[in-house]
């Protein structure tokens, strides 16, 4: 049945994909600011397929932690659902991405028009220039970065893998940083065709105010996302039915903790 119903999503989601990027397509002759619309209509009918079809709803706390204005949004990353659910929360969001996904047909001509930022991760210090460059503009702009300080997928439990780029961005450009945490690896888990029902809980941690040395915001924003991912894993098991990816958390934290 989970198969069946996954297999059913899979293709409903990248078609409905394709469907709205065709549909919106007028929008990328129009001024930024006059088709931003479009951006949190295509997350919500992608959330919508996700409840109707995979079965996977949204539980939110913290939305109060979230500051007006420019800010750096730090998210966990475990799933593809992120990279789509959370867009709505920002008035101007704008994510920083591997330079690949702009070469992906029409869904790249969305991203150069909404004015995401690219990064060639095969040249470190130039693409740290770049992306430092952009986000001081966006910022001025008071926009919202949003970054996945892990870089790529994780699953559910593993050690985490920060880099150390958001620390250069939250040194230089002196605005908040939100840690923002999950548990979506346990219902749309990386790397797999299937999907899981069950309830994603997503907390907006408080804000971590500038000021701080780059390593001791490195540490603090790292222990308050991977503290508040493991508790929402924890929070998980009280599913009428628990993912059955709870299992492979659980061996991945043990390994972590040996």
């Amino acid at each position: 049945m989970i198969l069946l119903r996954s297999t059913l999503f899979q293709i409903l989601f990248y078609v409905l994909n394709l469907v709205l990027m065709i549909l919106f397509s007028p929008v990328l002759l129009l001024p930024r600011k006059w088709g931003w619309w479009v951006v949190p209509v295509w997350s919500k009918a992608l959330q919508l397929l996700m409840r109707l079809v995979a079965g996977i709803k949204v539980e939110l706390r913290g939305r109060e932690n979230l500051p007006q204005g420019g800010f750096i949004a730090a998210l966990k990353h475990q799933s593809a659902w992120e990279t789509v659910a959370l867009i709505p929360l920002f008035s101007s969001p704008t994510f920083i991405l591997k330079r690949e996904l702009r070469w992906i047909p029409i869904f790249g001509w969305y991203t150069a028009k909404y004015r995401q930022i690219a990064i060639n991760r095969g040249k470190r210090s130039e693409a740290l220039a770049a992306m430092m460059l952009a986000a001081k503009q966006a910022i001025a702009e008071g926009r919202q970065i949003l970054i996945f300080p892990e870089g790529t997928r994780r699953p559910a439990g593993a050690e985490p893998k920060y880099k150390f780029g958001i620390a250069h961005l939250y040194r230089d450009l002196k605005c908040p940083v939100v840690p923002i945490a999950h548990n979506a690896g346990l219902y749309w888990p990386r790397s797999s065709w299937r999907v899981y029902p069950g309830t994603v809980i997503v907390e907006i941690l408080p804000q971590i105010e500038p000021g701080l040395p780059a390593d001791v915001f490195q540490t603090r924003m790292v222990e308050e996302i991977e503290t508040a991912s493991d508790r929402l894993i924890e929070e998980a098991r009280r599913e009428p039915t628990p993912s059955p990816v709870l299992e492979q958390a659980d061996r991945l934290r043990q390994a972590r903790a040996t």
